[in-house]
C-alpha cells in the first residue's frame, strides 16, 4: 500500500500543483488513499520531494530550472527572503537562514551556477558554501548581503 500511495503522490505531483500537504491529502482521498498528515509527511521525505522557490509548490528534488537566469532569479529571491546572516572564514562561507529554509537556499546556490562556488552542504538552518578561494568568499558574503539588504 505504501509503495502504491506514494507512486500516487508522484503521479499528482507532476500533474498539478500541490502548496501544501492538506491538498495533496485531500486529493489521495479522492484516489482511495487515507493517509494521516504524519504518514504524508513521512512519504514527502522518503520521496525527496521539496518546494518550488518560484510557487511553493511540491515537486521531484532532482527536476532543474527551466534556464540559468531562472535559477539566479530564483536564488535572489530567496536570498532576500531567508537569509539572516552571511560569513566566510578562508575559502568557507556560512549562510544563516531560519528554521528549515537551508535546504532551498543551498539548491539555488547549487543551480545558479556561480563560478566560484564549488558545492554547498545544508543543514536545517545553516548552508556551508565552499568556494575556491578565500577571496571568492569574501566577494560571495558581499554579494549576498547585498542581495539579502534589498
Amino acid at each position: 500500500m505504501k509503495s502504491q500511495r506514494q507512486a500516487a503522490i508522484l503521479a499528482l505531483v507532476d500533474r498539478e500543483p500541490f502548496r501544501n500537504q492538506k491538498t495533496l491529502q485531500r486529493r489521495l482521498k479522492v484516489l482511495g488513499f487515507k493517509a494521516t498528515q504524519a504518514t504524508l509527511s513521512r512519504d514527502v521525505k522518503e520521496l525527496g520531494l521539496v518546494k518550488r522557490a518560484a510557487d511553493g509548490a511540491y515537486q521531484r528534488a532532482q527536476q532543474e530550472p527551466a534556464n540559468p537566469e531562472a535559477a539566479v532569479v530564483t536564488l535572489q529571491r530567496l536570498v532576500a527572503e531567508y537569509v539572516t546572516r552571511v560569513d566566510h572564514v578562508e575559502h568557507l562561507v556560512i549562510v544563516q537562514t531560519g528554521a528549515g529554509q537551508a535546504q532551498p537556499v543551498a539548491l539555488a546556490l547549487d543551480r545558479a551556477g556561480l563560478p566560484d562556488v564549488a558545492g554547498t552542504i545544508a543543514g536545517d538552518d545553516t548552508v556551508l558554501v565552499v568556494v575556491r578561494t578565500p577571496r571568492d568568499a569574501a566577494a560571495l558574503v558581499k554579494r549576498l548581503e547585498r542581495i539579502a539588504s534589498g
